[in-house]
């Protein structure tokens, strides 16, 4: 047996007492062997995956895995989206910019198609949520999902460019030059995201082009990203703060430091989102944030008028 000491003061005596507590050294060193594997797993694992991956698992249980299916789908969802929108000049058409921007259309289109309509992209989400189409629980669990789908797919596509020879993934960043404090690239991600959930709302839930308007309306998101993505060139664009930051973790190995990251991917590009947001409530007559607004809305029903009988009765 060994001892551990604990010193007792009794203010009343003035008078110190020591007391011998018995441990069993076999209880001990079976402890410290178990923290010491328990570190071993912890370690290795931090070196299989990526910075965060882990921490986005967590949500899963959320509400008896209720949103689970959500997770998934926008994990699965973002993997698409980036394999098939980032390849374009990469590994397809390299030498032909053009012929890039067709591929690239397509790859929207696919990703959108085949991934189920997800939002992958947590700026839409955090509008979803204020236009009342997802409650906030859900929000949180599809930013998780599009994250951990994030983190995943540029170490992903790493290993596969690495295997095959093909040129590498790239992604939005800014340059701090000439944008000390970010304010440039910040209003660059504001304006690009605040359009392009106006062209998602026009194209989604205000035109109808038939039977042919998912592919019409697809179509025409992927030619409005492009342009976004040629006008706006300050921060990338992303567009998707979730794509400037998986793109900066794997670039950098960890999440960024420097807070004018999250200022210009997350912050303005939220604001942007939750402006356009605020702008289609004013048009539609929606509730923003759980609450319907004061003024509005500019889309008004028509109201139809009883028409009088011209008939006089006898």
């Amino acid at each position: 047996q060994i001892y551990s000491v604990s010193l007792v003061y009794y203010s009343s005596y003035h008078s110190f007492t020591i007391l011998f507590i018995p441990l069993e050294i076999d209880s001990v060193i079976h402890s410290f062997t178990m923290f010491s594997v328990i570190s071993s797993i912890v370690t290795s694992l931090s070196e299989l995956l990526p910075p965060g991956l882990a921490l986005t698992l967590c949500v899963i249980p959320i509400s008896n895995k209720k949103y689970m299916k959500n997770y998934i789908d926008e994990f699965i969802g973002t993997l698409l989206m980036i394999g098939l929108t980032f390849s374009p000049g990469k590994w397809i058409f390299a030498d032909s910019l053009y012929l890039a921007w067709v591929v690239h259309a397509v790859g929207v289109v696919a990703a959108d198609k085949i991934g189920g309509g997800q939002h992958v992209n947590p700026a839409v989400s955090m509008v979803m949520c204020a236009l009342g189409k997802c409650d906030y629980t859900e929000m949180i669990v599809r930013i998780a999902g599009a994250m951990g789908g994030g983190l995943v797919a540029f170490p992903l596509f790493k290993i596969m460019t690495d295997t095959l020879g093909w040129t590498e993934l790239g992604g939005p960043e800014f340059n701090p030059n000439n944008d000390e404090d970010g304010s440039s690239a910040a209003w660059s991600e504001f304006t690009a995201t605040f359009l392009l959930l106006l062209v998602i709302y026009l194209l989604n839930w205000e035109l109808n082009f038939g039977k042919m308007h998912y592919w019409i309306k697809q179509t025409l998101t992927a030619v409005a990203i492009r342009v976004l993505i040629e006008v706006f060139p300050t921060a990338g664009p992303a567009m998707n703060p979730m794509l400037g930051t998986t793109w900066a973790v794997f670039a950098g190995g960890d999440f960024p430091d420097d807070v004018r990251h999250y200022f210009v991917y997350w912050i303005a590009a939220a604001l942007g989102a939750l402006f356009s947001g605020f702008v289609y409530a004013v048009y539609d007559g929606c509730e923003f944030c759980g609450h319907k607004l004061p003024f509005g809305p500019i889309n008004a029903p028509k109201v139809v008028k009883p028409k009088k009988d011209s008939k006089k009765k006898d």
